[in-house]
């Protein structure tokens, strides 16, 4: 569900009065991620990657209050659920979105990434879910990338999550991950505590 607040009860008023119609209120930070316990664990599980990332974002954004906020034409929404979305290549050759609702159970969300992700590839559609926060993400693993810097769109103000193929070294797994966000949302320390949030729950996992 969402619902409309006022910014000015929140303490995201001042952003909204400044960056609400900047021309480009997108700021992209990009922290490289320990992700040596994802790899191990998706080789054991038999569970993507990419499917262990999503969860782990889901769940750092479950835990980050800003991001359950949103601008959406001019206007203040707030979120009380979480999806990740996934860019899904489809059997024809080219792209679709795919909205996959968090859950807290790995499993459970595993098998709706699964389930939802192969159905849009079969069907060539992208599907999206209404009332949920949804925070997009990017995986680009065809090579390794130090950063991604997404286009500015007024047709998606949603955080961003991206990053490419991950870098093996002797004792840690490494990758760069890269975090644009609308910064009426949220400011850089904000941002960055996310992100920490989010390696946390990768060591975690």
């Amino acid at each position: 569900m969402k619902h409309e607040i006022n910014p000015q009860e929140t303490k995201r008023a001042y952003a909204f009065e400044m960056w609400m119609t900047a021309p480009m209120p997108m700021v992209t930070l990009v922290k490289t991620m320990n992700v040596s316990r994802l790899a191990r664990l998706s080789k054991k599980s038999g569970v993507k990657f990419n499917t262990l990332m999503c969860w782990c974002i889901g769940q750092a954004a479950t835990g980050t209050e800003e991001l359950h906020l949103l601008p959406e034409n001019g206007k203040l929404y707030q979120y009380d659920q979480i999806a990740i979305n996934v860019v899904v290549r489809n059997r024809k050759g080219g792209i679709n979105s795919c909205d996959i609702p968090y859950s807290e159970d790995l499993q459970q969300f595993n098998r709706d990434y699964l389930e939802l992700t192969t159905k849009v590839a079969e069907e060539c559609k992208s599907s999206f879910l209404d009332g949920y926060m949804i925070v997009g993400t990017s995986a680009m693993i065809q090579t390794e990338l130090d950063c991604v810097v997404n286009q500015y769109t007024d047709k998606f103000l949603n955080p961003m999550v991206m990053w490419g193929k991950y870098r093996k070294s002797w004792f840690k797994t490494l990758l760069p991950v890269s975090f644009q966000f609308h910064h009426v949302q949220m400011d850089g320390g904000d941002a960055a505590r996310f992100l920490e949030r989010l390696q946390q729950t990768i060591l975690s996992i």
